[in-house]
């Protein structure tokens, strides 16, 4: 059984790697910073980080931009603004805003893998004004109400 492909168009800088699945099953494809030289990112900072890549994304769908799980673990960095969504409509140039948490600096190397791309159907919400909600068994039980 193989997973359901979507075309996706793509321009690319000269000497980008394309993104890519890593392994045959995999969600996201790692998406590669586009630097010329390599980029220090102290403790505490953020930075817009290029991709050097644009994409036209079908309508109905949204490219969702994740942190790798690997760089979150082992040297704290992430990303903003997470997941963040890449609208159907939008063409410009994709940007990473890598956070890094820890609390020593770490040099993002150029063409290294800094984020994942996952693409995802969209739903546009129609709301309906009603009276009152079906029940559930949680009602408006919000953060933390389940304990520890």
């Amino acid at each position: 059984m193989s997973i359901e492909k979507k075309k996706v168009k793509i321009i690319s800088k000269v000497g980008v790697i394309i993104p890519k699945y890593m392994t045959e099953e995999a969600a996201g494809m790692d998406l590669c910073a586009y630097l010329e030289k390599p980029l220090v990112l102290g403790s505490l900072e953020r930075v817009l980080v290029p991709t050097g890549i644009k994409l036209e994304i079908p309508v109905g769908y949204e490219v969702q931009v994740r942190p790798r799980s690997g760089l979150a673990l082992k040297h704290g960095l992430t990303l903003l603004n997470s997941p963040g969504t890449i609208d159907s409509d939008y063409r410009g140039e994709i940007g990473i805003i890598l956070v890094n948490i820890s609390k020593e600096e770490y040099t993002i190397q150029p063409n290294e893998r800094v984020a994942q791309l996952i693409l995802g159907k969209v739903y546009q919400i129609e709301f309906e004004n009603v009276e009152t909600l079906n029940e559930s068994s949680r009602e408006s039980g919000g953060f933390g109400h389940t304990g520890k």
